[in-house]
């Protein structure tokens, strides 16, 4: 016995187990069991503390299985749920009716005694509620285009009135509104919008025909965006690629390859601050750091790019002292020279190292504070704007393109960029589709991908790119 003890004594310090329930199992059962019917006669038939009747019935149950006592506990919490539930309803107090006649069904009250309180339940509040009166609601909600009010208001007369033939209609006619306006949401690219729109009609009727179809474009909506956001990185189009991305996170926050892409356009910048960097192009560096940093701060990516920012400034402050100033002066001028060559040539960027870009980077490395580096470089930028225009008066857009490039290359914070890129897409769009119009379906794909590239928010882009699917599925 004094074994027993010393054992009991030990799992009591150093388990903290009351003894009682070591000695006495059945006591803590029992405490519950008396709990719960306090709460029962209080009128506590759940609680989200625990401390409901229902909660400490169950709790007792699942310690002693083979007591009767809590199911017996369990069966009046139902019927005390049934009979509140009925009287709420008599008083007029709906929700907490069904919130009452939830809790029996759920401790499963007889089906037969439940149906019968939800139904009169229901004949009560259609005719305490007005029935038409919403109805009437509905529609003129619906009318305005206020789609989910609408819904809903139809939603509660088919709760009160199953069979209700212009809620039943009205609630067709909402959700074929409620699915045109996400197909037009995907068809202009504001994914967010339709996937909110899906996601609505999926909640009023999941069952609803038209949604697989509808799902299905979805998908295809965000890939699209997904291919161009891919496409835009690869080409150096950081900002839409960004934007692409963000767009597909608006409607889809988990999807995870486009939390890849904002990663890897993070990654870009931050290789981009590094080249500009190495040109001595210490501004545009700082912009491109600062756009990676702002996405992932703290990635390997921007760390290898703030240390190469700091060595390239070393390094020029290393190289403007190591040339004497007649040498330097006559470096600048000759690659100067060549800039105004390559610009006469309309070599803008390309080939690397001889373009006029170039050109004016590596004066800038070596004067970067010379009155006739500064001059050159202001005059550059007005020069490729021109260039740009130019080009798009002779619609060859083609050329433009490589101005445009240049210009923003020049200038990448440049207000006008982004109207400029827009005529740009929309100079496409003309083209293609006139070309489309003599037949020339691949050539109008390639205006397409062109300008969706350019601006996937273009006006008129999704109809023609309806056109050239359009064409591509007759020539096939």
């Amino acid at each position: 016995m004094a074994a027993l003890l010393l054992v009991l004594a030990s799992a009591v310090v150093i388990f903290r187990v009351p003894l009682a329930n070591l000695i006495w199992p059945d006591m803590r059962v029992q405490r519950l069991l008396d709990e719960a019917g306090q709460a029962l006669a209080q009128g506590r038939l759940s609680a989200d503390d625990g401390t409901g009747a229902r909660q400490r019935f169950e709790a007792a149950q699942a310690l002693d299985t083979d007591r009767s006592e809590a199911s017996e506990g369990l069966a009046k919490v139902a019927a005390a749920a049934l009979a509140r539930a009925h009287a709420q309803g008599q008083a007029n107090q709906f929700d907490q009716a069904r919130q009452s006649l939830a809790l029996a069904r759920e401790l499963q009250v007889p089906r037969a005694a439940a149906d019968a309180v939800a139904e009169a339940l229901r004949a009560r509040e259609s005719s305490h509620a007005g029935v038409e009166d919403l109805v009437a609601q509905a529609e003129t909600a619906r009318v305005a285009g206020e789609l989910e009010a609408a819904l809903s208001l139809y939603q509660r007369v088919l709760l009160l009135q199953p069979s209700h033939t212009a809620a039943l209609e009205g609630r067709e006619d909402a959700l074929a509104d409620l699915l045109q306006v996400a197909k037009e949401s995907l068809e202009r690219g504001d994914l967010a919008r339709g996937n909110a729109m899906v996601a609505q009609a999926r909640q009023f009727d999941a069952g609803h025909p038209d949604l697989p179809e509808l799902q299905a474009r979805m998908a295809r909506t965000v890939e699209s965006h997904r291919a161009r956001a891919d496409q835009a990185l690869r080409r150096g189009r950081l900002e839409d690629a960004l934007a692409g991305y963000r767009r597909i996170l608006a409607a889809s926050p988990q999807d995870a390859a486009a939390t890849q892409g904002v990663e890897r356009v993070s990654a870009a910048y931050a290789q981009r601050a590094a080249a500009q960097a190495a040109d001595f192009d210490f501004d545009a560096a700082q912009a491109s750091l600062r756009s990676a940093r702002e996405l992932m701060p703290r990635s390997t990516e921007v760390v290898d790019a703030e240390q190469a920012l700091l060595r390239a400034r070393q390094s020029q402050s290393r190289l403007a002292s190591s040339l004497p100033v007649a040498e330097r002066q006559r470096r600048v001028r000759a690659l100067l020279a060549a800039m105004q060559q390559a610009e006469a040539r309309g070599e803008w960027l390309t080939p690397p190292g001889e373009s006029a870009y170039d050109k004016l980077r590596a004066a800038q490395a070596l004067a970067p504070d010379a009155a006739e580096v500064r001059r050159a470089a202001a005059r550059l930028v007005p020069a490729t704007q021109a260039c740009f225009e130019d080009e798009m008066r002779a619609n060859r857009i083609r050329r433009a393109r490589n101005c445009y490039d240049a210009w923003q290359a020049l200038s990448p914070a440049d207000a006008k960029l982004q109207e400029s890129r827009r005529r740009l897409s929309l100079k496409w769009i003309a083209v293609g589709d006139e070309q489309l119009g003599s037949g020339r379906v691949e050539f109008a794909a390639q205006a397409l991908q062109e300008a969706s590239g350019l601006d996937p928010e273009a006006p008129g882009l999704a109809e023609f790119a309806a056109r050239v699917r359009n064409a591509q599925a007759g020539s096939n």
